[in-house]
């Protein structure tokens, strides 16, 4: 690896290992339960190497399909591998989809709208 890259490296694995920290502060607060630094250190790293796992089977779909952008197609098909994860990916995708249209919608008529006054101003 790089200087660079391996610099990033390590800046990302610091900031999962930092953001579990905080998810296990929080839970343990809501749970009156404690985390140990093992602990923590354990479900960071495991994190981390599924995040890892995750983007290069993202990249080997993208590069499958002889695409160079990942798709919300990749991820669904990553995410095959845990029914909640999909099921949850599915819905976030449809929301999306949703936004979008209502999005696509809200500029067309905006655009007859001013279509329609410049024609009456005439």
């Amino acid at each position: 690896m790089s200087v660079d890259k391996d610099e990033t490296h390590q800046r990302l694995k610091a900031a999962v290992h930092y953001t579990v920290g905080r998810i296990c502060q929080k839970m343990g607060e809501d749970q009156r339960r404690r985390f140990s630094r093992q602990v923590v250190a354990a479900i960071a790293e495991t994190t981390f190497r599924q995040c890892d796992i995750f983007a290069k089977d993202l990249e080997a779909f993208a590069r499958h399909a002889k695409r160079s952008t990942v798709s919300t197609e990749d991820v669904k098909l990553a995410a095959r591998r845990s029914t909640a994860l999909s099921i949850y990916i599915q819905n976030k995708s449809e929301e999306l989809n949703q936004e979008q249209r209502d999005l696509k919608k809200k500029s067309t008529g905006k655009r007859k709208s001013r279509d329609t006054e410049e024609e009456n101003k005439e």
